[in-house]
């Protein structure tokens, strides 16, 4: 049976979960700089061949030699788009050191007991607004992430699907980057330690 190494791409790096404990180790690229607005990963696509062999050589580290068995389970920030989703799974499919991609939002990571909710995060260009039913991304808002207002994004998700509208559904808001204090108290927030802990076994078939 192939193994799931659980991945997250964050607003500055890749974590891997390690395959000794639960614990995610840091990759990154040597090179990239950083740039507020567009996530760093959009660099690898201008040195496409050493970045792969750089992570390559990073899973062998910490999987040994038969991780071309694996599928990377992937969990990308909410505003990634249908492009950057495509480039994150050619990139990761022909590294050679995988058998297979899957990929997930953050939002869509946030609760395994909670057949639908509401989550809200926070990338390093927008904070998002989703609602999630059966895994499945039924609407989503942006807000640009240097001007929004917290008591309007309150009540455009009571009311961001139909489905919400008549009933109550719970928020849940993602604090992984440590950046969301300002809501913590319209939804049940999400640390960076529970957000770990949910996604340390990830679920392959429903990605």
């Amino acid at each position: 049976m192939a193994k799931t190494i659980p991945m997250i791409i964050t607003n500055n790096n890749i974590l891997v979960k390690d395959k000794e404990s639960d614990a995610f180790v840091p990759f990154e690229m040597p090179g990239v700089e950083h740039d507020i607005n567009i996530p760093f990963y959009h660099q690898f696509a201008a040195k496409i061949a050493e970045s792969q062999r750089h992570f390559k050589l990073f899973i062998n580290s910490i999987y040994g030699k038969k991780y071309s068995k694996n599928i990377l389970a992937i969990i990308v920030p909410d505003d990634t788009s249908p492009l950057e989703a495509i480039f994150i799974k050619e990139f990761f499919l022909n590294s050679g050191c995988c058998k297979g991609v899957a990929q997930m939002t953050m939002g869509q990571a946030l609760s395994k007991e909670d057949s639908k909710y509401i989550s809200l995060s926070r990338s390093s260009r927008n904070i998002i607004l989703q609602y999630i039913n059966n895994n499945e991304i039924k609407a989503k808002k942006y807000y640009d992430v240097d001007e929004y207002d917290v008591a309007t994004i309150h009540e455009d998700a009571k009311r961001i699907h139909i489905d919400v509208e008549y009933t109550e559904v719970p928020i849940y808001i993602n604090n992984f980057n440590m950046n969301m204090d300002d809501f913590s108290s319209i939804g049940t927030v999400i640390s960076t330690k529970d957000f770990m802990a949910k996604i340390a076994v990830v679920d392959v078939e429903k990605l």
